[in-house]
C-alpha cells in the first residue's frame, strides 16, 4: 500500500533537496548511527558515499537500515548502485550534482573515484509528523 499523496508531498518538500538524515546500520549486535547528506525522490533517499566506508561494510552484511530526519523516522533497504561515474548512473549522477552542488566537488568527495558510489535507501515503512498530523507509511 503506497502512502497517501499528502504524505508523499510532505516528504518531497521536506527532503527533496540536500538534507541531513541519520542513517543507522548494524555493526554486529550494535547499531551504528551517522549523519549523511541525502536527497529524497520517489520513496528513496539517495546518498553519495565511499564504497570502503564502515557504513558500506555494515550494509554488505545487513542491508536493513534505519533512517531519521526532520520529524520522520523509518526503515529502508540499502542498495549500492555502483560508482557515481558509471555510465549507467549518468542520469542519476546529474540530478545528484544539482542536489549536492554545494559540497560534491569540494575536495572531500571525488565523483571520478570508482570508490565513490551512489547509495539508495529504498523506504519500507515510516512515521511522518507534520502540523499535528501523523502519517504511518508503508512503501
Amino acid at each position: 500500500m503506497r502512502p497517501n499523496a499528502t504524505a508523499l508531498q510532505i516528504l518531497s518538500e521536506r527532503f527533496g533537496k540536500d538534507s541531513l538524515i541519520a542513517l543507522a546500520t548494524f555493526d554486529g549486535a550494535f547499531p551504528s548511527v551517522r549523519t549523511v547528506d541525502a536527497w529524497y525522490e520517489d520513496g528513496c533517499f539517495i546518498c553519495v558515499t565511499n564504497a570502503r566506508s564502515n557504513k558500506m561494510r555494515q550494509i554488505a552484511a545487513n542491508a536493513h537500515v534505519g533512517v531519521a530526519g526532520e520529524w520522520f523516522t523509518g526503515h529502508a533497504l540499502a542498495e549500492n548502485l555502483g560508482p557515481f561515474s558509471a555510465p549507467e548512473n549518468a542520469r542519476l549522477a546529474a540530478r545528484l550534482r544539482e542536489a549536492f552542488a554545494l559540497w560534491l566537488d569540494n575536495g572531500h568527495t571525488d565523483p571520478a573515484d570508482p570508490d565513490t558510489i551512489i547509495l539508495r535507501l529504498r523506504l519500507v515503512d515510516g512515521l511522518l509528523l507534520s502540523h499535528g498530523a501523523r502519517y504511518e507509511l508503508e512503501f
